[in-house]
């Protein structure tokens, strides 16, 4: 009769047992060490960094979601530039407490001081990109999940009128890079934003 499982020699199941124990050691140290502050450690340490990004907008009324792509440019510590490439080119900056905006011929700045909300918004990114823990706790309760290799950190708005607007913003990423970017909305619309490194020019 063929037994269920292998048969293995004694000197066999210690060595296997041993490799077990080990593994089961490092991940239990390696999850005890890894937390929101590591995360942002190593998310600090990028000063300039250039991506590509897919974004998707998923609206309640559509059939379909809406689809943009371009790049997103960051420089330590606060300066971050969206170039919406497709369908249509638009740049959204944000640097120093100004948002600039151009479509075409057109250009707007607002203060972000004037627009606590939007500011609140755009800090959630901004503050993740910088690893900036305090920027981030100002606007929202943070929880991570995950690994090193793979995580994802949650930001719930930590005050009413933020809530009226955004339900909750999911990043997730490796090790100090962002992967994506998930915004739900209080009305049930969502947005995900897929990136990706850019190759090197």
């Amino acid at each position: 009769m063929t037994p269920l499982f292998p048969v293995f020699s004694p000197h066999t199941l210690r060595t296997i047992l041993s490799a077990l124990a080990l593994i089961l050691v490092a991940d239990s140290s390696h999850a005890a060490g890894w937390d929101i502050d590591q995360l942002m450690h190593g998310l600090a340490q990028t000063r300039s960094d250039r991506a590509l990004f897919v974004e998707k907008k998923f609206i309640a009324i559509l059939d379909r979601p809406v689809e943009s792509s371009g790049e997103l440019v960051y420089t330590a510590p606060d300066r971050l530039e969206k170039r919406t490439l497709k369908p249509k080119p638009e740049s959204m900056t944000v640097d120093t407490g100004v948002l600039t905006i151009e479509r075409g011929r057109q250009k707007h700045r607002l203060q972000l001081q004037d627009y606590p909300e939007l500011a609140a918004f755009i800090d959630s990114i901004r503050g993740t990109l910088a690893g900036d823990r305090k920027a981030l706790e100002r606007n929202y309760r943070l929880s991570l999940d995950g690994t090193l290799e793979r995580w994802t950190l949650e930001l719930q708005p930590a005050n009413e009128k933020m809530l009226a607007v955004i339900k909750r913003i999911r990043i997730a990423g490796a090790r100090d890079a962002v992967r994506s970017i998930e915004i739900f909305q209080a009305d049930g619309d969502r947005s995900l934003m897929l990136i990706e490194k850019a190759p090197s020019p």
